[in-house]
């Protein structure tokens, strides 16, 4: 059953904030699932150790979307109502989620380095230049 529940990242600052902060990653679940089943498929999936879990249930907004045609006609509806599951690993456990956003981090240091580097050497060769 937990291979079945489905997983959706949350992608945002906070949740990338606070899964460096306290290795709590941050989860898109249905309405059906609950803790247990939410621990038991992230320990399956990912392979980790879970350690906590909370959930919050996010009521959907009401919407109003504008119908043309003949004559304009407002159309109300409701957004889905959403599930959030928090997921607190153990330590030294981690969920490659944001593992290109730490790729990309690593890639501009990379190139910072490179820069300084080039840039160092062209102030050497500026000031030999010069003697």
């Amino acid at each position: 059953m937990s291979k079945t529940l489905t997983l959706k990242p949350r992608m945002s600052e906070k949740a990338y904030a606070s899964s460096m902060a306290t290795n709590t990653f941050v989860f898109i679940v249905p309405n059906t699932a609950n803790k247990i089943s939410v621990a038991a498929a992230v320990a399956e999936q990912f392979d980790v150790t879970v350690t906590n879990v909370r959930i919050a249930v996010y009521k959907g907004k009401q919407a109003r979307s504008i119908r043309l045609g003949k004559y304009r006609k407002n159309v109300m509806g409701k957004r889905s109502d959403f599930k959030k599951a928090f997921v607190t690993l153990k330590e030294g456990d981690s969920i490659p989620v944001f593992a290109a956003v730490e790729e990309a981090e690593a890639q501009e240091a990379k190139v910072a380095e490179k820069v300084a580097k080039a840039v160092e050497k062209a102030e050497k060769k500026a000031k030999k230049e010069s003697k």
